[in-house]
């Protein structure tokens, strides 16, 4: 049987609100990541390495900075007739943006019907994950569904912040019911204190897909979601199945990493995630050559450390150094240095992530930190050692005590 043919479809228009301020001059989708990644690369680099090449991102909020990345980044070889396309809200059916996920593939129904695809795949941009759609799809073809949801194993006793997804008693790919954050969950069968959480993944038909969404559309009460809206009448049907993420096999995956899926929605999970990379043995491997996370930065010099003088060493230690970045007599541990950063003499940055352009001068000292693009900060100034000063300055501290400094800002001494 000939494979079908598949048009993957990127929600990308997310504002990202508790994100702020990394997401107070971008959508969440192009917040940097890992020192030279944008989030969006992360779903991007999954369908392409599942060889799924037709592609295409719908982008709404703020979406200058992440229509640029995807323009430059993602070029594809048009002689094979791939392609990775930024499309921005248009108002095509009417005077309004998009109302929800649901409205926005509804909105692009044109695209679908120049393509022509027999499935569609509809994934999230703001998620930190490997994953290969193809067994997915496969999963889906086999199983006769209509909608094929993946979900990904979570305690019990965090299902009041997820979609769970029950299954059908015997059948373990069948949907019996998807229920937002309950407060009553059912354990899997084979693991009573888990459950299955939505990722925010699926895999449609499309003569299924294009009636739901013209349904959904003419549906004054719908809230135009995917998860809230379209998945539930699937499963009304008794046609939506589920796709255990647990059994997704990955090139070059290692147990420790396998599994492995984030949803960054918060300061908190954001840095949580970026520290997941730095370990000598990550939780989440970067250097995974079989399944590669592509991104854009070319013809960026190398990473330079100098000064090797008593008390004046540069040097990082269980930190990403991303390239064009200069270390100059600063110390730099357990952090992130994207692109062009720059850290004087005596400086110490701990715990940190510093985005693309950061200046620390001497004696300076940043902790628990996320420094967004070009932020300055001036000799012997502090970042995180201070709650009360960090808020008296305006920046975001969160309860757990990460300081958040908004673009370009130059900090006071």
């Amino acid at each position: 049987m000939a494979a079908p043919h598949v048009l993957a479809i990127v929600l990308a228009g997310g504002e990202g609100k508790r994100l702020m301020p990394l997401t107070a001059h971008r959508a969440k989708p192009a917040v940097p990541f890992g020192g030279i990644y944008r989030l969006v690369d992360f779903a991007l680099s999954n369908l392409v390495n599942s060889r799924y090449l037709h592609i295409i991102v719908l982008t709404q909020y703020k979406s200058h900075s992440l229509d640029r990345h995807v323009s430059k980044t993602w070029r594809m070889s048009t002689l094979l007739g791939n392609y990775v396309a930024p499309v921005p809200a248009q108002q095509r059916v009417g005077k309004h943006w998009y109302l929800g996920s649901a409205d926005a593939i509804y909105q692009c129904l044109n695209i679908i019907d120049d393509e022509r695809p027999d499935i569609v795949v509809v994934v999230g941009a703001d998620h930190v994950y490997r994953m290969d759609f193809s067994q997915m799809v496969d999963q889906h073809v086999e199983t006769g569904a209509e909608l094929t949801v993946a979900g990904i194993r979570q305690p019990i006793a965090m299902a009041d912040q997820f979609g769970v997804i029950e299954t059908v008693p015997g059948d373990p790919t069948r949907i019996a019911a998807f229920r937002e954050k309950p407060t009553d969950p059912v354990g899997l069968a084979d693991s009573p204190g888990e459950i299955l959480a939505s990722m925010g993944n699926y895999v449609i038909n499309t003569d299924a897909l294009v009636d739901a969404v013209t349904r959904d559309a003419e549906n004054p009460t719908s809230r135009h979601d995917m998860g809230g809206d379209l998945v539930p009448a699937f499963v009304d049907r008794g046609t939506a199945a589920v796709y255990d993420f647990i059994r997704n096999d990955v090139a070059g995956s290692t147990p420790r990493d396998r599994d492995y899926w984030r949803d960054v929605g918060t300061i908190d999970s954001y840095f949580d995630a970026n520290q997941d990379l730095i370990s000598i043995e990550p939780v989440f491997n970067l250097y995974n050559d079989e399944w590669p996370v592509y991104t854009g930065y070319t013809g960026l010099p190398p990473a330079k450390f100098v000064h090797a003088g008593a008390g004046r060493l540069g040097h990082a230690a269980d930190s990403i150094v991303s390239p064009g970045v200069l270390v100059s007599g600063a110390t730099v541990s357990g952090s992130i240095l994207s692109p062009g950063t720059y850290l004087h003499s005596w400086a110490q940055v701990t715990d940190s992530v510093l985005m693309d352009g950061v200046q620390v001068n001497r004696y300076a000292q940043v902790h628990r930190a996320i420094l967004d693009k070009n932020v300055i900060v001036p000799e012997r100034a502090g970042v995180g050692l201070d709650r009360e000063r960090d808020l008296a300055r305006g920046f975001t501290v969160t309860d757990s005590g990460i300081t958040v400094v908004p673009k370009g800002t130059v900090i006071e001494p």
